[in-house]
């Protein structure tokens, strides 16, 4: 009995030899890093920093393969069809793993059967802000300014579906407030008219509209994480007057399906490492981002639970995509 067990054991490890002896040589080559977005916005520069510090560390190129479009599912499913081998890799972020399960109709990859998630990398907290012709100084002020004055007040977002429109939604929801949306195709021209009067209300990323508030051309309420920034402690959160109101963007490193646990591990190490140097986090911060990285499962977790929260936000506001 003893030498019949001993002659399997060795069967098995002789067929695993291979497969982990091709574990342990992975990466041989560049691997690609598709960013479903425009060279030059703040995921290409975020994941450019990231890439180049991996590169470092794991001895192989990585490469940005930009393919914008489509609310970013043209790069995801660019990413759903390559091979699981650990050399075709992507950004996914809140609006390609969450919000547009709820805002598209027809999304061409299912999050949960087609992707593996391996770590997230950062989060960026949005301000509050509004006009300065805008008679409130806080959060309180403004929500019961508007319920005086429903519909006499317009904000602006960057466009239909992002985290800024539907952080907004969020908020009237969560209110029970009232205020005429106005989307631009560019968050640069929105604080424009929002600094002009245009528009007297609007949610961005700190990077966008914090310069503008500390040099006092619009006034910051708020701030949508549960705590203060150190880069704004006097800035409340907004959830210290609307209970429940949290609006945070991330992304991250996902994989196509069934992407080897060996890989899969590998990567999670190696992308904590990276986020963890000074050269990577200085980036970040320059760029308003917070580094954040998960374990696969906690990055998982965070995209089901965004899925389901803005999924009722979108249901109550009837958002749509342009």
């Amino acid at each position: 009995m003893r030498s019949r067990f001993l002659s399997l054991s060795l069967v098995v490890a002789a067929l695993l030899a291979p497969l982990h002896s091709a574990f342990a040589a992975w990466p041989e080559k560049p691997i690609r890093l598709i960013v479903p977005s425009a060279p030059g916005g703040a995921p290409d520069v975020l994941m450019r920093a990231l890439s180049a510090q991996l590169s470092q560390q794991m001895g192989v190129p990585f490469v940005i393969d930009n393919k914008p479009g489509g609310s970013y599912t043209i790069g995801t499913t660019e990413l759903v069809r390559a091979p699981a081998d650990g050399y075709t890799l992507a950004y996914g972020n809140v609006v390609s793993l969450a919000t547009n399960r709820s805002l598209l109709p027809n999304v061409p990859y299912d999050v949960d059967k087609d992707l593996t998630l391996i770590s997230n990398a950062f989060r960026v907290t949005n301000l509050l802000a509004v006009n300065n012709n805008v008679p409130v100084k806080n959060v309180r002020e403004l929500v019961a300014y508007v319920k005086k004055n429903p519909g006499k007040l317009a904000f602006a977002s960057d466009g239909n579906g992002t985290t800024a429109h539907l952080g907004m939604e969020l908020f009237k929801s969560l209110t029970g407030t009232y205020m005429l949306h106005v989307p631009y195709r560019a968050a640069t021209a929105a604080v424009t008219d929002l600094i002009s009067g245009s528009v007297q209300v609007m949610m961005a990323n700190t990077p966008v509209l914090g310069p503008h508030a500390q040099g006092g051309r619009i006034r910051a309420l708020g701030i949508s994480s549960l705590t203060r920034s150190p880069t704004y402690p006097d800035v409340p959160p907004v959830a210290d007057a609307v209970p429940g109101f949290e609006v945070i963007a991330w992304g991250g490193v996902v994989g196509p399906a069934n992407l080897p646990k060996e890989i899969v591990s590998r990567l999670n190490a190696e992308i904590r490492t990276a986020l963890a140097t000074p050269a990577v986090q200085e980036r970040f911060k320059a760029l308003g981002a917070e580094t954040a990285p998960s374990t696969p499962e906690e990055f998982r977790e965070l995209s089901r639970r965004e899925t389901e929260k803005w999924a009722r936000v979108v249901k109550v506001s009837g958002a749509k995509l342009d």
